[in-house]
This record gives structure tokens, sequence and C-alpha cells, in this order.
């Protein structure tokens, strides 16, 4: 994995940076997503005006709603009959974030709402920090600050603000890809079990960790490294035993999406919003939005693939665009390229400086549209 970029460091650089300089450099992260937070809520309380709603209602809402009924309820035990709105259930959803918020309830004492913000919003500040190290690994101090700002300026990331799970995915895919970089083959395996316990696509953590694997047993004869890609599985396979055992099938999370939200035929995500937007226009968000993404995603992974990242990270954010495509409903979404974030990470670290500033303007005012969709029911994040 070699460095990139006229400011790189090396590893044994970065292992020698005394204690309190990595405080000093831990804090441009912090500001990052602290100013980008203030952003955000700058433009949900406007939004909660206009809209007569609260500013709570808006951060709670949406999938909001079912990690927080698992964290206060635990999942319930069968998939209510029928297909569609009728048929979904908290089974559909992923038990990491939900035992966070529980565990920050009982901390607190706070209620299961402001927990869950709490929650989210500490994950994506240390999201923040991890996404900046391992950028500043390969790409040095300027290269982080950039690829971290596009991150969490990106068009989605007014999530970090809700009770959503980008957080924890990023948080720990990033820890991963930083541990495998160091050649710290059992945190990498643990992180990423930790993701694939976060999200359906956290599972596309295993992906870097036997590329990183591969590559070291192949150039090294470094054994030790098939410990990453064996722990990796881990947080995926105990909520599908646990599943097992509570519903009667491992399988239970899968018949809840196809029921609920996902049915049709796999594939269809990316053909039905184009097909809908060049139908219908503006009049169909939902399609439009996804039918830019996806033009979008297209100039971001060539740049991305030109920049020669890190070989494991372009396993992840490609396994995380497959799991996109074949989809039967969501497609190329801003989520989903949020959760693939070292494509914006590495793009803001390589773009000339005029390019990042335009790129970054135009990313933040999609970020401030998006957030308005999203409270104004137009759009589903």
């Amino acid at each position: 994995m070699s460095n990139t970029g006229a400011d790189a460091v090396t590893p044994t650089t970065t292992e020698a940076l005394r204690s309190s300089e990595r405080w000093r450099l831990t804090l441009r992260p912090v500001v990052v997503f602290l100013l980008s937070r203030v952003g955000v809520m700058s433009v949900v309380g406007a939004t909660a005006l206009t809209t007569r709603r609260t500013v709570m209602t808006h951060l709670v809402s949406w999938d909001s709603k079912w990690y927080l009924m698992i964290a206060q309820r635990g999942y319930v035990h069968a998939i209510p009959p029928g297909t569609g709105n009728r048929a979904q259930s908290d089974l559909g959803f992923f038990p990491l974030l939900p035992l966070m918020i529980r565990g920050m309830h009982a901390v607190t004492g706070f209620g299961f709402s402001v927990s869950g913000l709490l929650t989210t919003t500490s994950l994506g500040l240390l999201a923040a920090i991890a996404v900046w190290w391992m950028l500043y690994e390969v790409f040095g101090r300027g290269g982080a600050d950039r690829g971290t700002a596009l991150v969490f300026l990106s068009p989605a990331a007014f999530v970090f603000s809700m009770v959503y799970s980008e957080g924890a995915i990023i948080l720990f895919v990033a820890s991963s890809l930083l541990a495998l970089h160091h050649r710290r083959w059992l945190v990498a395996g643990l992180c990423a079990a930790l993701a694939t316990a976060a999200d359906p696509v956290g599972c596309a953590a295993v992906v870097p960790c036997v590329v990183a694997a591969v590559l070291a047993v192949r150039s090294r004869g470094e054994w030790r490294a098939i410990v990453a890609p064996l722990v990796a599985p881990l947080g995926v396979g105990l909520f599908f035993g646990y599943l097992w055992v509570h519903t009667g099938s491992p399988l239970t999370w899968f018949r809840a999406q196809r029921a609920g939200w996902q049915g049709g035929a796999f594939g269809n995500g990316v053909p039905t919003a184009l097909t809908h937007f060049l139908r219908l226009g503006v009049h169909d968000v939902n399609s439009g939005v996804k039918t830019l993404s996806a033009l979008a995603a297209i100039g971001m992974l060539v740049y991305f693939v030109r920049s020669h990242p890190p070989r494991p990270w372009v396993g992840y954010v490609f396994a995380v665009v497959a799991m996109g495509i074949a989809s039967p409903i969501i497609g190329i979404t801003p989520r989903l390229l949020l959760r693939s974030f070292p494509l914006f990470g590495v793009v803001g670290a390589r773009l000339p400086p005029l390019w990042f500033e335009a790129i970054l303007t135009i990313s933040t005012m999609c970020l401030c549209a998006l957030t308005i969709a999203s409270g104004n029911y137009f759009w589903t994040p």
C-alpha cells in the first residue's frame, strides 16, 4: 500500500508523532465535523420553522424510528403478513446502532430519542477523526483536511445528525482500513466485524480485509493476515444467528427486506430510477436524485481509480457500489455514496485547489437542498 501525494507521510513517521502533536492534529477533523453540524442544524432549524414541526421531529424521522423502536423494545418475532408498507418491521434493520443507543440511554438516563441523537453525533465525530487519520497516512495533512471536508459535507451528510447508522459504518470501516495499513490484522478484523453488525452495506468491510490478506500473503508470506478476513464476518454472523434463535430462521432479515422494502427483481434500482427520471423529470425527486448520484458516481470512480489509492480501499468502494447496483430498489443514492466514503476522501484529497473548492461548494449546496427536501418529505434519505 504505497503512499500517494506530495505531502504524503510514511507509517513510521506517523507512529513517531509525539502525543501532543497527535492531539493537535486530531482537532482538525473535529473542527470540520462541528462546522458541518452547525451548518446542517441551521438548515434543519429553518426547515422546522417553515414546516411548523419541531427540530426533534425532523431529526428522528424516516428510518430513525426503526432504530429507536429496536432500542426501546427489541425485535419483533415475526414479519407482518402482506407486502409493502404493511409488511415493514424492525427485522429489516441491523442491531449495532440500537444496542449502542440502549447503552447511551442506560448511562445517561436520557430519553431514547435524545440518547439516539447523542449516540449518532458521537459516532459521527469519531468517524471524522478516523477518516482524517486514514487519509493522513496516504495523502498527508492537506489531503486529509480536504478529503474529510468533502466526506462530511457530501450531499447525504445530514444523516450524521439523525438516528442513522452511517456514523457507525464509517467509523468502523475507516478504523479497519487504518489498521490494515499498519498490518494490525486482528484489530482490522474486529473493526470490520462491528461494521458488518451496523448495516448490510457494512458487510462490504470484509472485502478490504480479504484484499489486504491476499496481498500480504503473496508479497511477504505473512499468513497472520488471514486473521482479518476470518474475523470480519463475525458481526453479521452473530446477528443472523440471533435471528435464527429469535425468529426461527437465519434468513429473516432478507425476508423482511423483500417483504417490506426491496421487492422486485435484483438489479432494477438503477434502470428504474433512470426510466422514471426521464419520464417524470423533476416531478419524481427520488428518481432524479438517484440518477444524478449515479452520474456523479461514474465521474468520481474514474478519478478515484486514476488516483491509485490503496487496493483495499478500491475493494471496499467497489463492493459498496456493487450492492447499490444489485439492489431491487435502492440503486445509487447519496447515502450509498456516503458509505463508500473513501471515494469522496480520495477525490477531495487529490483534486487541484480550484477544482476542490468548486466541488466542495456544489456538494455543500446539494447537502442543504437534500436536508430541506428530506424535512419536507419530498425526498427519502
